[in-house]
């Protein structure tokens, strides 16, 4: 008779392997893994030491959110409604300049990794500054972090120069070297914030370590124009020229992009961090999604900052995700709903390198899963499961969420972080700002 750690009675089980739609079927989990899938029926000889019972929810593998900026919860709703240059050199960098810090960078990437919990978020893939206090803040939440290291080459409360952002960096990845759920990437800002010549160190440095490199590009059409003016190519151009797309690279944004830079990113393994709504709130544009998956390209999902959304949603960034492409193309069958619960999990598992561990229900894997509850009046009737995660449930329907088998959210209710605390953090800095 098997005995498990934990075992999951569901409704539906969404796989994400095969576009596999399992009913009535149980999870066991075990020393942090999936250990076996079955029809629930077959599970009456099993025991654990703890047993849920989901009978009105689907089961499916954590959302991974490929770019953000845990810590800029502190900005939501700062400055709105801005052009994105606008927006960066008048609002946001002045206000990071006066209050941004260790303190700043814990308590709002906390704020942030609560809120994706909430959101059925298991995996941020995030770019800020003090990466310490990020990493710190994913050990105490128990979600799968990836530390983005910011690197520019003018200087912030954090570093003064390039070298000093990236020796920074590799000091801080020494400290989390051996806890499994925090990775630390290398994150160069954007093409017109880093030199040529950190780029190359850059590249030096990631090959050599082994490590990936996540970097804003191709986000705004000004940006493409102006890359053309001082450089005498668009950022891509320039980018491959100097060796930088030899990187396991993380492009987020890529919304101005040619057939022929398509290619390119096909043929360079790059993956791309689509943000749909700061890309609409910003009015960036309209990301080619349906020709870069045509091609072959692997695209994720990510929310961006709270700060240029203004939420950390990703069931709601993976139903924009999917309403955009088919506005873009003007074609409906463009990003069906399946396909983007792919980009939402296993494309963003793929392009952390991390998709044989997470990313899809499988026996071996991590156990990164949530669960959505479908018995709401605004989720029924159930005719497909798979449309009504992506175009009709919100996070409100999320009620559960492991990561690791570990569980963060149970019934709605976190488990690692205090919210009581954290909306009290939330009002401080309020407070702070504000003055």
């Amino acid at each position: 008779m098997p005995h498990y750690q934990t075992l999951i009675h569901a409704r539906w089980l969404v796989t994400v392997e095969n576009n596999t739609i399992l009913e009535h079927h149980s999870i066991a989990i075990h020393d942090q893994r999936i250990a076996a899938i079955t029809p629930t029926s077959e599970t009456s000889r099993w025991t654990a030491d703890e047993i849920i019972t989901l009978d009105e929810h689907v089961v499916m593998p954590g959302l991974i959110n490929l770019h953000g900026h845990s810590a800029m919860t502190l900005l939501r709703g700062y400055a709105d409604d801005q052009e994105l240059m606008d927006w960066l050199q008048n609002h946001i960098w002045p206000a990071e300049g006066k209050h941004v810090d260790d303190e700043f960078v814990f308590d709002g990437s906390r704020i942030g990794m609560a809120e994706m919990i909430r959101s059925g978020t298991t995996t941020i893939n995030d770019m800020y500054f003090y990466h310490s206090a990020v990493a710190r803040a994913g050990v105490e939440s128990g979600m799968r972090t990836f530390v983005g290291c910011s690197i520019l080459e003018f200087p912030t409360n954090y570093a003064q120069n390039a070298d000093e952002y990236i020796s920074k960096a590799m000091a801080e990845r020494e400290e989390y070297r051996d806890n499994p759920l925090i990775t630390f990437t290398l994150a160069p800002h954007a093409p017109y914030t880093v030199s040529d010549a950190t780029f190359q160190k850059i590249t030096d440095i990631a090959l050599a370590n082994d490590m990936l490199v996540h970097c804003h590009i191709h986000e705004t059409l000004s940006e493409v124009n102006d890359s053309v003016k001082e450089h005498g190519k668009r950022p891509l151009e320039r980018l491959n020229t100097i060796g930088f797309l030899e990187n396991k690279l993380i492009a987020a944004h890529m919304v101005h992009l040619t057939d022929d830079e398509i290619q390119l990113v096909a043929d360079k393994n790059i993956s791309i961090a689509h943000n749909p709504t700061s890309n609409m709130k910003l009015a960036s544009g309209i990301a080619p999604v349906a020709k870069l998956l045509n091609a072959g390209v692997n695209v994720g999902i990510g929310t961006d900052g709270a700060a240029s959304n203004n939420k950390l949603d990703m069931l709601a960034e993976t139903r924009q995700t999917a309403l955009l492409a088919k506005v873009g193309t003007l074609q409906p069958t463009d990003v069906p709903a399946f396909q983007a619960i792919e980009m939402a999990t296993i494309h963003g598992a793929r392009a952390l390198r991390i998709e044989d561990q997470v990313g899809s229900i499988k026996v071996g894997k991590q156990a990164d899963l949530i669960a959505i509850n479908m018995s709401e009046l605004e989720t029924a009737p159930t005719f497909d499961v798979i449309s009504h995660i992506v175009y009709a449930a919100g996070r409100e329907n999320v009620s559960h969420l492991w990561v690791n088998g570990r569980c963060l959210m149970n019934a709605r209710t976190l488990t690692t972080l205090d919210e009581a605390e954290l909306k009290a953090v939330a009002k401080k800095w309020q407070t702070r700002i504000n003055n």
